[in-house]
């Protein structure tokens, strides 16, 4: 009887932790996020920042993400190496969340990623110049992860392979592997509209969705393709197949949430009724939601001749044709390419077709009888073939003439609180724009069960208030006591003592900060900031605000590369002109515009409420009498004398606008790459990390700064420059002449 009672109650413990372990378990988030836009073959204006605002809102959901931007072919595979290993070392309760940002190319049913310095200048180049997305995402799929998110916002009119037969453009139809789902920014065999930036339309649908909270993930790119088909007016309607079968939410929603603008209930009844008991425009937001052939034929066969009918048979046209073509590309036999040019022998792979016969040793033109293999949908109408007898399908193409695409009413507004500022300009190699993150509502949090990120700023603090200047306050929606800010809307306004919520930094893959570090150490600095150019990947105007403190504008802080604060609305601070040095004597002439070491400069705000301490000394930089700070020695001296003076023992001046070296070349951090904000309630503290900073290094001398001034206060009598009455000298005749120095006569005197 005992051994029988140990055994069920081994048995009861063991359920008992079967039911319980995966609210216990850990889940681990891991993501790679890139961002391609300085192409050779022409940049593009918003994926480096799309993929930094997608890295954000994954930091903020838990995961651990390492992105770069304007990746080449080898850093490129050197950084998904170093992913597939990093989810392998996860384990199975991982989550992992790919997003690959830029140009993206289809060849034979494949899908390719093209890093930014490819040269496609035909269709073959393609498999050599690009990387084939599958060979990752199958890698990815053998890992048995809990979940998988491969998401291309690559869609685009494609600059490639203009000579020869021409590329199918969008992405191919693809299918999902176990666990994972697929995403595409434009639906297979169309392409989205070129954008201007600073942000996509997908990446910003994308970023609301994943923000919502509570929704699973079919339901997350479901909201994606409603709000983007409705922000880019019908041009663009996203794609995406899932197989994913665990529960998965990258936000939870608290019970006492306000509850939704459309009630869920009336949202799933209207969801489930036929199209032909809705009006036309509200059946159309209901096709485009279900996003299926069989959807769109329901719409048509309800509304043949309304003005939606030919938007939707554009759709069925492009689905049609991409899964004739998928199963074309699977056969892969002489018949399966000789049974797709039967149906389109003008279509969009019409040219891939014939491309593959060449390389099967077929003829194009197919023998009197084969056997034509048998498609999972009939052959295209005549009304749909001119919508594909092109290369590519563009919806905003004007020669279509579209009707303009009702309001969704499947979908509730963007909520107030949802803002997106504008991205900085990146201030170093590989590294991605990230823009001051936007305050999470206090009713959303990451799951209890997510296993915290490692050096997750955003994380720890997704329900902070965001300064952007110093009267502009983002809060939480659920302050309402307090006063609102002007220019936002009315969930948002202006908390006192709120602190800053920094921008995050986005980590390099491994390799790819290796290779920044190899070229650093090469170059100091990242490309275009010493020549003045705007930096590969960099948003157009002005760079956006940055975080607000007591610092006046014009005011640097170190690490910003000698540059100062924007002021309030983002404009950056005036230059204060110096006047032209003269030469020394025996010296080279100072460099105009050079930075003194007195000349602090930051690329990122301070927390509000904090102030830089003084320098060694009790000194301060120039013009900081107005925060009550000491004037420093020396300001009495003119220009020349301030040269001569050497420099404190420990301090280095900066060269070139950047931060001083160490021996072994190397540049010193002069600033916190991260900075956990402290939560509303808990008191401001000074960060340390400046006062280290200002701390001198009496150990090490630098090379050539102290020996220069000395070298120019030197007097060289022995040298004196020549002058016009001395050139008659040279042409005396010798002593000899003189009559003296010769042999027999007086020495010359």
């Amino acid at each position: 009887m005992k051994t029988v009672s140990e055994l069920l109650l081994a048995c009861f413990v063991l359920s008992l932790f079967a039911l319980t372990s995966p609210l216990r378990a850990d889940e681990k988030r891991i993501a790679f996020v890139v961002g391609n836009a300085s192409y050779q073959a022409g940049p593009l204006a918003t994926p480096a920042n799309d993929a930094g605002l997608i890295a954000q809102t994954l930091q903020a959901a838990g995961f651990d993400v390492a992105g770069a931007r304007d990746l080449d072919g080898e850093s490129l595979r050197a950084a998904f190496r170093d992913f597939l290993d990093k989810a392998q070392a996860s384990g199975p309760d991982t989550v992992a969340f790919l997003y690959l940002g830029g140009y993206g190319a289809q060849l034979d049913g494949e899908n390719y990623f093209v890093p930014v310095d490819a040269k496609i200048a035909a269709a073959t180049d393609v498999a050599v110049e690009a990387l084939r997305v599958s060979d990752y995402t199958k890698r990815l799929a053998g890992l048995s992860l809990k979940a998988s998110f491969v998401v291309l916002d690559d869609a685009r009119v494609s600059p490639f392979a203009k000579s020869g037969q021409p590329l199918a453009g969008g992405l191919a139809l693809v299918d999902a592997e176990p666990n994972m789902l697929v995403a595409f920014n434009a639906a297979p065999g169309t392409a989205a509209p070129a954008e201007g930036g600073p942000y996509g339309a997908y990446a910003r649908a994308l970023a609301e969705m994943i923000r919502e909270g509570g929704l699973s993930p079919s339901e997350v790119f479901e909201g994606v393709r409603l709000r983007v088909n409705e922000t880019t007016k019908g041009a663009q309607v996203p794609w995406d197949a899932s197989r994913i079968a665990a529960p998965f939410v990258f936000f939870e929603r608290a019970q006492n949430a306000p509850p939704p603008a459309l009630a869920p209930d009336q949202v799933n009844a209207m969801r489930a009724r036929p199209l032909r008991d809705f009006g036309a425009p509200d059946a159309y937001a209901a096709a485009i939601e279900r996003d299926t052939l069989q959807g769109y034929e329901e719409f048509l066969a309800a509304y043949p001749t309304g003005p939606l009918a030919n938007r939707i048979r554009a759709l069925v046209a492009a689905r049609r044709e991409a899964m004739t073509w998928r199963r074309t590309c699977l056969v892969n036999t002489p018949d399966a390419y000789w049974s797709y040019l039967n149906r389109y022998p003008r279509g969009p792979h019409s040219p891939g077709a014939r491309r593959r016969l060449s390389t099967l040793a077929a003829p194009e033109e197919p023998p009197h009888s084969f056997s034509a293999i048998i498609y999972d949908v009939p052959p295209p109408p005549p009304a749909e073939i001119v919508y594909i007898d092109r290369p590519v399908l563009v919806f905003d193409d004007p020669a279509f003439d579209f009707a303009p695409p009702p309001p969704i009413v499947f979908l509730a507004p963007p909520p107030p609180y949802l803002i997106f500022l504008p991205p900085p300009p990146p201030l170093a190699l590989f590294v991605l724009p990230v823009p001051i993150f936007v305050p999470v509502p206090v009713w959303i949090n990451p799951p209890a069960y997510v296993a915290p990120p490692p050096e997750n700023v955003i994380f720890n603090n997704i329900h902070n208030a965001t300064i952007i200047n110093n009267n502009t306050t983002i809060v939480n929606p659920d302050r309402v006591n307090v006063p609102l800010s002007p220019g936002l809307p009315a969930a948002v306004g202006v908390g006192a003592g709120a602190a800053a919520a920094i921008a995050a930094k986005v980590a390099l893959p491994p390799s790819v900060a290796q290779k920044a570090a190899t070229i650093g150490d090469r170059h100091p600095g990242p490309p275009g900031m010493n020549s003045g150019q705007p930096m590969s990947g960099a948003p157009l105007g002005q760079p956006g605000p940055m975080p607000s403190t007591r610092l006046a504008p014009g005011d640097a802080l170190p690490g910003a590369n000698g540059k100062p604060l924007p002021r309030p609305g983002g404009q950056p601070a005036a230059q204060t002109q110096q006047k032209p040095q003269p030469a020394l004597p025996g010296g080279p002439r100072p460099t105009p515009g050079a930075s003194s070491q007195n000349d602090l400069s930051a690329a990122h705000a301070l927390p509000s409420g904090h102030q830089l301490p003084p320098l060694p000394g009790g000194h301060v930089a120039p013009g900081d009498a107005r925060h009550g700070r000491a004037t420093p020695p020396g300001a009495h001296l003119s220009p020349e004398q301030q040269l001569l003076k050497k420099p404190p023992v420990g301090q280095v001046p900066p060269q070139n606008g950047f931060a001083p070296s160490r021996p072994n070349g190397k540049p010193v951090v002069t600033g916190p790459t991260s900075t956990i904000v402290p939560k509303l309630q808990q008191p401001q503290q000074p960060p340390r990390q400046f006062q280290q900073w200002r701390q001198p290094q009496p150990a090490y001398q630098p090379p050539h700064a102290p020996q220069q001034p000395q070298q120019w206060r030197q007097p060289q009598p022995a040298y004196q420059p020549p002058r016009a009455p001395q050139q008659p000298q040279q042409s005396r005749p010798p002593q000899q002449q003189r009559g003296c120095g010769l042999p027999g006569l007086p020495p010359c005197h």
